[in-house]
Protein backbone atom coordinates (compact mmCIF):
# COMPACT_ATOMS: atom_id res chain seq x y z
CA UNK A 1 0.00 0.00 0.00
CA UNK A 2 1.04 3.31 -0.70
CA UNK A 3 0.04 6.98 0.22
CA UNK A 4 -0.25 9.75 -2.72
CA UNK A 5 0.58 13.14 -2.39
CA UNK A 6 -0.64 15.61 -4.96
CA UNK A 7 1.06 19.05 -3.80
CA UNK A 8 -0.02 22.01 -6.00
CA UNK A 9 0.23 20.91 -9.11
CA UNK A 10 0.21 22.26 -12.38
CA UNK A 11 -0.66 21.50 -15.95
CA UNK A 12 -0.35 22.98 -19.20
CA UNK A 13 -0.18 22.27 -22.97
CA UNK A 14 1.55 25.40 -24.53
CA UNK A 15 -0.21 28.33 -23.40
CA UNK A 16 -3.87 25.74 -22.06
CA UNK A 17 -4.01 25.84 -18.31
CA UNK A 18 -5.01 22.53 -17.48
CA UNK A 19 -4.92 22.84 -14.11
CA UNK A 20 -3.28 24.90 -11.39
CA UNK A 21 -2.92 24.72 -7.91
CA UNK A 22 -4.25 21.09 -7.44
CA UNK A 23 -3.89 19.43 -3.85
CA UNK A 24 -4.77 15.98 -2.55
CA UNK A 25 -3.79 13.38 0.05
CA UNK A 26 -4.78 10.08 -0.31
CA UNK A 27 -4.49 7.43 2.38
CA UNK A 28 -2.93 3.89 2.50
CA UNK A 29 -5.40 1.71 1.03
CA UNK A 30 -8.08 4.18 0.83
CA UNK A 31 -10.29 3.91 -2.63
CA UNK A 32 -11.05 7.64 -4.08
CA UNK A 33 -12.81 8.41 -6.80
CA UNK A 34 -12.19 11.49 -8.51
CA UNK A 35 -15.14 12.80 -10.30
CA UNK A 36 -16.29 15.40 -12.84
CA UNK A 37 -17.99 15.75 -16.19
CA UNK A 38 -15.54 15.23 -19.76
CA UNK A 39 -13.04 18.20 -19.47
CA UNK A 40 -12.64 18.94 -16.07
CA UNK A 41 -8.98 17.63 -15.68
CA UNK A 42 -9.67 14.21 -14.29
CA UNK A 43 -8.00 11.96 -16.14
CA UNK A 44 -5.02 14.17 -16.89
CA UNK A 45 -4.60 14.17 -13.06
CA UNK A 46 -4.58 10.48 -12.86
CA UNK A 47 -2.15 10.27 -15.95
CA UNK A 48 0.16 12.70 -14.01
CA UNK A 49 0.07 9.83 -10.83
CA UNK A 50 0.61 7.35 -13.24
CA UNK A 51 4.00 9.54 -15.29
CA UNK A 52 2.01 9.13 -18.28
CA UNK A 53 2.24 13.30 -18.63
CA UNK A 54 4.77 15.11 -17.87
CA UNK A 55 3.90 17.57 -14.71
CA UNK A 56 4.20 21.35 -15.09
CA UNK A 57 4.47 22.51 -11.58
CA UNK A 58 4.52 20.87 -8.24
CA UNK A 59 4.73 17.94 -7.05
CA UNK A 60 3.50 13.93 -7.12
CA UNK A 61 4.62 11.67 -3.94
CA UNK A 62 3.98 8.04 -3.87
CA UNK A 63 4.87 6.03 -0.50
CA UNK A 64 7.00 9.26 0.52
CA UNK A 65 8.83 9.36 -2.76
CA UNK A 66 8.72 12.66 -5.33
CA UNK A 67 8.00 10.69 -8.53
CA UNK A 68 8.23 13.57 -10.64
CA UNK A 69 10.88 12.46 -12.54
CA UNK A 70 10.35 8.59 -12.33
CA UNK A 71 9.44 6.78 -15.44
CA UNK A 72 5.96 4.81 -15.31
CA UNK A 73 7.55 1.65 -14.88
CA UNK A 74 9.18 3.19 -11.45
CA UNK A 75 6.02 4.18 -9.58
CA UNK A 76 4.69 0.83 -8.60
CA UNK A 77 1.15 1.97 -10.13
CA UNK A 78 -1.00 -0.52 -12.02
CA UNK A 79 -3.52 1.40 -15.04
CA UNK A 80 -6.65 -0.41 -15.46
CA UNK A 81 -7.64 1.30 -18.95
CA UNK A 82 -11.65 2.24 -20.78
CA UNK A 83 -10.34 0.42 -23.90
CA UNK A 84 -8.45 -2.89 -22.26
CA UNK A 85 -5.21 -2.72 -23.50
CA UNK A 86 -5.21 -6.30 -24.29
CA UNK A 87 -2.92 -8.26 -26.20
CA UNK A 88 -5.60 -9.56 -29.12
CA UNK A 89 -2.77 -12.40 -29.82
CA UNK A 90 -2.16 -13.50 -26.75
CA UNK A 91 -4.27 -15.86 -24.95
CA UNK A 92 -5.99 -14.91 -21.02
CA UNK A 93 -3.36 -16.65 -19.24
CA UNK A 94 -0.35 -14.98 -21.53
CA UNK A 95 -1.57 -11.32 -20.82
CA UNK A 96 -2.76 -12.10 -17.61
CA UNK A 97 1.50 -13.33 -17.12
CA UNK A 98 2.98 -10.75 -19.37
CA UNK A 99 4.29 -8.13 -16.86
CA UNK A 100 5.99 -11.73 -14.84
CA UNK A 101 7.20 -12.78 -18.46
CA UNK A 102 9.14 -9.19 -18.66
CA UNK A 103 10.66 -9.30 -15.88
CA UNK A 104 11.88 -12.94 -15.73
CA UNK A 105 9.82 -14.37 -12.96
CA UNK A 106 10.58 -18.25 -13.47
CA UNK A 107 7.85 -19.90 -15.65
CA UNK A 108 6.41 -22.48 -12.65
CA UNK A 109 5.93 -19.37 -10.03
CA UNK A 110 4.52 -17.28 -13.41
CA UNK A 111 1.80 -19.99 -14.19
CA UNK A 112 1.29 -20.31 -10.51
CA UNK A 113 0.11 -16.72 -9.99
CA UNK A 114 -1.37 -16.40 -12.84
CA UNK A 115 -3.83 -19.15 -11.94
CA UNK A 116 -4.23 -17.69 -8.65
CA UNK A 117 -4.96 -14.11 -9.94
CA UNK A 118 -7.34 -15.06 -12.85
CA UNK A 119 -9.47 -17.37 -9.72
CA UNK A 120 -9.47 -13.92 -7.41
CA UNK A 121 -11.72 -12.78 -10.90
CA UNK A 122 -13.72 -15.63 -11.78
CA UNK A 123 -11.52 -16.31 -14.97
CA UNK A 124 -10.21 -19.95 -14.32
CA UNK A 125 -12.33 -21.23 -16.96
CA UNK A 126 -11.38 -18.81 -19.63
CA UNK A 127 -7.36 -19.30 -19.56
CA UNK A 128 -7.10 -20.49 -22.73
CA UNK A 129 -9.13 -18.20 -24.67
CA UNK A 130 -7.98 -15.26 -26.59
CA UNK A 131 -9.84 -11.28 -26.00
CA UNK A 132 -12.08 -11.71 -29.22
CA UNK A 133 -13.44 -14.68 -27.87
CA UNK A 134 -14.36 -12.71 -24.74
CA UNK A 135 -17.11 -10.72 -23.35
CA UNK A 136 -16.61 -6.69 -22.17
CA UNK A 137 -17.15 -7.60 -18.69
CA UNK A 138 -14.99 -10.75 -18.91
CA UNK A 139 -12.41 -8.28 -20.84
CA UNK A 140 -12.52 -5.80 -18.10
CA UNK A 141 -11.29 -8.46 -15.34
CA UNK A 142 -8.48 -9.52 -17.84
CA UNK A 143 -6.97 -6.56 -17.19
CA UNK A 144 -7.95 -5.98 -13.98
CA UNK A 145 -5.64 -9.65 -13.18
CA UNK A 146 -3.56 -7.97 -15.28
CA UNK A 147 -2.84 -4.99 -13.02
CA UNK A 148 -3.82 -7.71 -10.22
CA UNK A 149 -0.79 -10.01 -10.91
CA UNK A 150 2.07 -7.07 -10.32
CA UNK A 151 0.79 -6.36 -6.58
CA UNK A 152 0.89 -2.66 -6.98
CA UNK A 153 1.14 0.07 -4.53
CA UNK A 154 -1.51 1.56 -6.37
CA UNK A 155 -4.61 1.07 -8.72
CA UNK A 156 -5.20 3.31 -11.25
CA UNK A 157 -8.75 2.99 -13.18
CA UNK A 158 -9.47 5.38 -16.04
CA UNK A 159 -12.85 5.28 -16.51
CA UNK A 160 -12.84 1.09 -16.83
CA UNK A 161 -16.71 1.03 -17.05
CA UNK A 162 -17.53 3.33 -19.99
CA UNK A 163 -18.18 0.59 -22.28
CA UNK A 164 -19.65 -1.84 -20.68
CA UNK A 165 -23.98 -1.91 -20.79
CA UNK A 166 -25.51 -0.74 -17.35
CA UNK A 167 -25.92 -4.32 -16.42
CA UNK A 168 -22.62 -5.25 -16.49
CA UNK A 169 -21.26 -1.80 -14.89
CA UNK A 170 -23.12 -2.49 -11.63
CA UNK A 171 -21.86 -6.11 -11.73
CA UNK A 172 -18.23 -4.73 -12.55
CA UNK A 173 -18.52 -2.06 -9.67
CA UNK A 174 -19.20 -4.82 -7.31
CA UNK A 175 -16.25 -7.47 -8.31
CA UNK A 176 -13.65 -3.88 -8.06
CA UNK A 177 -14.83 -3.18 -4.82
CA UNK A 178 -14.66 -6.78 -3.58
CA UNK A 179 -11.31 -6.62 -4.99
CA UNK A 180 -10.02 -3.93 -3.75
CA UNK A 181 -11.43 -4.80 -0.15
CA UNK A 182 -9.51 -8.45 -0.87
CA UNK A 183 -6.31 -6.73 -1.78
CA UNK A 184 -5.98 -3.43 0.35
CA UNK A 185 -3.94 -1.49 -2.59
CA UNK A 186 -4.53 2.38 -2.50
CA UNK A 187 -6.65 2.70 -5.42
CA UNK A 188 -7.87 5.83 -7.27
CA UNK A 189 -10.46 5.67 -9.95
CA UNK A 190 -11.37 8.29 -12.46
CA UNK A 191 -15.40 8.59 -13.79
CA UNK A 192 -18.19 10.90 -15.07
CA UNK A 193 -20.58 8.67 -13.40
CA UNK A 194 -22.15 9.95 -10.49
CA UNK A 195 -23.51 6.31 -9.55
CA UNK A 196 -19.82 4.46 -10.05
CA UNK A 197 -18.84 7.54 -7.85
CA UNK A 198 -20.79 7.09 -4.96
CA UNK A 199 -21.11 3.33 -4.92
CA UNK A 200 -16.95 2.74 -4.99
CA UNK A 201 -15.53 5.68 -3.19
CA UNK A 202 -14.36 6.01 0.87
CA UNK A 203 -13.79 9.96 -0.98
CA UNK A 204 -14.77 11.19 -3.31
CA UNK A 205 -12.88 14.16 -5.05
CA UNK A 206 -15.77 16.15 -7.57
CA UNK A 207 -13.31 18.41 -10.19
CA UNK A 208 -14.45 20.82 -12.31
CA UNK A 209 -12.29 23.26 -14.60
CA UNK A 210 -8.91 21.29 -13.57
CA UNK A 211 -9.37 22.31 -9.67
CA UNK A 212 -10.82 20.69 -7.09
CA UNK A 213 -14.28 22.00 -6.24
CA UNK A 214 -14.95 19.55 -2.99
CA UNK A 215 -13.30 16.65 -1.04
CA UNK A 216 -15.26 14.25 0.98
CA UNK A 217 -17.21 11.02 1.66
CA UNK A 218 -20.31 10.27 -0.56
CA UNK A 219 -22.44 10.83 2.27
CA UNK A 220 -20.48 14.36 3.16
CA UNK A 221 -20.94 15.69 -0.46
CA UNK A 222 -24.29 14.57 -1.34
CA UNK A 223 -25.46 15.65 2.53
CA UNK A 224 -23.32 18.99 2.27
CA UNK A 225 -22.93 20.05 -1.24
CA UNK A 226 -19.34 22.78 -1.14
CA UNK A 227 -21.11 24.80 -4.30
CA UNK A 228 -24.34 25.28 -6.66
CA UNK A 229 -21.51 23.33 -8.94
CA UNK A 230 -21.48 20.00 -6.45
CA UNK A 231 -24.85 20.36 -5.60
CA UNK A 232 -26.26 20.24 -9.65
CA UNK A 233 -23.69 17.37 -10.39
CA UNK A 234 -24.19 15.19 -7.70
CA UNK A 235 -28.04 13.41 -7.13
CA UNK A 236 -30.23 11.95 -9.26
CA UNK A 237 -32.42 14.02 -10.65
CA UNK A 238 -30.35 17.06 -9.76
CA UNK A 239 -31.04 19.20 -7.10
CA UNK A 240 -33.50 21.89 -7.65
CA UNK A 241 -32.10 25.65 -7.85
CA UNK A 242 -34.75 28.09 -7.04
CA UNK A 243 -33.58 32.23 -7.89
CA UNK A 244 -34.80 34.94 -4.41
CA UNK A 245 -33.02 37.73 -2.81
CA UNK A 246 -32.92 37.99 1.07
CA UNK A 247 -35.72 39.26 2.53
CA UNK A 248 -35.09 42.53 4.99
CA UNK A 249 -35.42 40.20 8.46
CA UNK A 250 -32.47 38.20 7.31
CA UNK A 251 -34.43 35.42 8.00
CA UNK A 252 -36.40 34.40 4.59
CA UNK A 253 -35.42 34.05 1.00
CA UNK A 254 -38.26 36.30 -1.49
CA UNK A 255 -38.58 34.17 -4.81
CA UNK A 256 -39.53 35.48 -8.04
CA UNK A 257 -42.60 35.10 -7.92
CA UNK A 258 -43.18 36.46 -4.47
CA UNK A 259 -43.19 33.24 -2.47
CA UNK A 260 -41.19 33.54 0.78
CA UNK A 261 -39.30 30.48 2.31
CA UNK A 262 -37.66 30.38 6.02
CA UNK A 263 -33.82 29.72 5.53
CA UNK A 264 -32.23 27.58 8.78
CA UNK A 265 -30.95 29.16 11.73
CA UNK A 266 -27.45 30.29 11.75
CA UNK A 267 -27.72 31.50 7.87
CA UNK A 268 -25.87 34.68 7.69
CA UNK A 269 -26.59 37.08 4.66
CA UNK A 270 -27.28 40.55 4.04
CA UNK A 271 -30.78 41.95 3.11
CA UNK A 272 -30.86 42.12 -0.72
CA UNK A 273 -28.49 39.62 -1.08
CA UNK A 274 -28.73 37.45 -4.34
CA UNK A 275 -29.22 33.64 -3.16
CA UNK A 276 -29.52 30.36 -4.55
CA UNK A 277 -32.29 28.32 -2.67
CA UNK A 278 -31.50 24.45 -3.31
CA UNK A 279 -33.78 21.53 -2.39
CA UNK A 280 -33.33 17.99 -2.97
CA UNK A 281 -35.97 16.20 -5.23
CA UNK A 282 -36.74 13.31 -2.70
CA UNK A 283 -36.97 15.40 0.25
CA UNK A 284 -39.77 16.96 -1.09
CA UNK A 285 -43.51 15.99 -0.63
CA UNK A 286 -46.33 16.90 -2.35
CA UNK A 287 -49.39 18.44 -0.89
CA UNK A 288 -52.79 20.14 -1.17
CA UNK A 289 -52.71 23.15 -2.52
CA UNK A 290 -52.23 26.41 0.00
CA UNK A 291 -49.65 23.88 2.49
CA UNK A 292 -46.45 23.65 2.26
CA UNK A 293 -43.29 25.64 2.11
CA UNK A 294 -44.18 26.67 -1.95
CA UNK A 295 -46.91 26.58 -4.47
CA UNK A 296 -46.23 24.80 -8.28
CA UNK A 297 -48.45 23.98 -11.04
CA UNK A 298 -48.04 20.36 -11.67
CA UNK A 299 -47.09 19.33 -15.43
CA UNK A 300 -46.28 15.78 -15.86
CA UNK A 301 -44.30 12.79 -13.84
CA UNK A 302 -41.66 10.00 -15.45
CA UNK A 303 -42.82 6.83 -13.94
CA UNK A 304 -39.66 4.92 -12.61
CA UNK A 305 -41.57 1.60 -11.28
CA UNK A 306 -40.78 1.84 -7.64
CA UNK A 307 -41.25 6.08 -7.56
CA UNK A 308 -41.87 8.63 -9.76
CA UNK A 309 -40.79 11.74 -10.68
CA UNK A 310 -43.23 14.74 -10.65
CA UNK A 311 -42.38 17.27 -12.18
CA UNK A 312 -43.65 20.89 -11.44
CA UNK A 313 -43.20 24.64 -12.24
CA UNK A 314 -42.99 27.97 -9.56
CA UNK A 315 -43.47 30.53 -12.29
CA UNK A 316 -41.09 29.71 -15.24
CA UNK A 317 -38.75 27.76 -12.67
CA UNK A 318 -39.00 24.00 -12.68
CA UNK A 319 -39.04 21.81 -9.57
CA UNK A 320 -39.02 17.76 -9.57
CA UNK A 321 -40.21 15.75 -6.42
CA UNK A 322 -39.58 12.27 -6.06
CA UNK A 323 -42.23 10.14 -4.24
CA UNK A 324 -42.78 6.44 -4.06
CA UNK A 325 -46.75 7.35 -3.71
CA UNK A 326 -48.62 7.20 -7.14
CA UNK A 327 -50.74 10.03 -7.06
CA UNK A 328 -53.78 11.00 -9.97
CA UNK A 329 -53.05 14.60 -10.90
CA UNK A 330 -54.01 16.78 -13.85
CA UNK A 331 -51.70 19.04 -15.82
CA UNK A 332 -51.94 22.53 -14.03
CA UNK A 333 -53.77 21.48 -11.00
CA UNK A 334 -52.15 23.96 -8.00
CA UNK A 335 -49.66 21.87 -5.55
CA UNK A 336 -47.95 22.73 -2.05
CA UNK A 337 -44.39 21.67 -1.88
CA UNK A 338 -43.41 20.73 1.82
CA UNK A 339 -39.59 19.93 2.98
CA UNK A 340 -38.30 20.41 6.26
CA UNK A 341 -36.15 23.32 7.20
CA UNK A 342 -32.84 21.34 7.46
CA UNK A 343 -33.37 19.88 4.00
CA UNK A 344 -32.94 23.56 2.43
CA UNK A 345 -29.57 24.71 1.34
CA UNK A 346 -28.65 28.41 0.16
CA UNK A 347 -25.95 29.19 -1.91
CA UNK A 348 -24.37 32.50 -2.71
CA UNK A 349 -26.03 34.28 -5.77
CA UNK A 350 -22.55 35.25 -7.37
CA UNK A 351 -19.96 32.57 -5.76
CA UNK A 352 -22.10 30.06 -6.32
CA UNK A 353 -20.70 28.54 -2.37
CA UNK A 354 -22.44 27.17 0.05
CA UNK A 355 -24.18 29.45 2.91
CA UNK A 356 -25.51 26.76 4.83
CA UNK A 357 -22.96 24.14 5.01
CA UNK A 358 -21.98 23.08 8.09
CA UNK A 359 -18.68 24.14 9.45
CA UNK A 360 -17.59 20.45 10.53
CA UNK A 361 -18.03 19.23 7.10
CA UNK A 362 -15.80 22.31 6.02
CA UNK A 363 -13.31 21.07 8.41
CA UNK A 364 -13.47 17.14 7.00
CA UNK A 365 -12.08 18.51 3.47
CA UNK A 366 -9.74 20.91 5.10
CA UNK A 367 -8.18 17.50 6.96
CA UNK A 368 -8.07 16.27 3.25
Amino acid sequence: MAEISIRNVAKTYGKTKIMDGVNLEIRNGEFVVILGPSGCGKSTLLRLIAGLEEITGGEIAIAGQVVNQLEPRERGCAMVFQNYALYPHMTVAENIGYALKVAGVAKAERLARVEATAKSVGLSDFLDRKPGQLSGGQRQRVAMARAIIREPKVFLFDEPLSNLDAKLRVQMRHEIRRIHNQIKATSVFVTHDQHEGMTLADRLVIMNKGTIEQIGTPEEIYEHPASLYVAGFVGSPAMNILPGTVAGDGRSVLMADGQAVAIPAGFKAEAGQLVQVGLRPERLTLLPAGQGGLQAAFQFYEELGSARVYHLMIEDIPVCVVLDEKLTLTEGQRMGIGFAQAALHVFDGASGRSLTRPSASRKVEEMA
